[in-house]
């Protein structure tokens, strides 16, 4: 049987790191885009969303987050802050979020 000579072999090398996957990043500039155009309703979406997640994680077991703050406890505060800035700002209709 002869091989497609459209497709490339690859031969993996075992100790060759695979190259950086800047992924994060892209994560991150759609949530600041969708904040920017959204305001404190995608804050409290946002905020929301992962105060769920972390809430169920630490209900099994997680204790420690990848999270910069580390302990499940004090991102469960900061979440629930950021919730609470974005309901206000809601309600109150005030925020850096208008532009006009």
């Amino acid at each position: 049987m002869s091989s497609d000579p459209r497709q490339v072999v690859r031969e993996d090398l075992p100790d060759v790191e695979p190259p950086f996957d800047p992924l994060r990043l892209c994560v991150f500039a759609t949530v600041a885009l969708l904040g920017w155009l959204l305001g404190p309703v995608a804050l409290v979406f946002f905020a929301g969303l992962g105060f769920v997640g972390y809430a169920r994680a630490r209900r099994a077991g997680l204790l420690r987050s990848r999270c910069k703050l580390g302990d499940t406890r004090l991102v469960l505060v900061w979440l629930g802050a950021l919730v609470l800035t974005g309901s206000i700002a809601l309600v109150l209709d005030v925020g850096p979020w208008r532009w006009w």
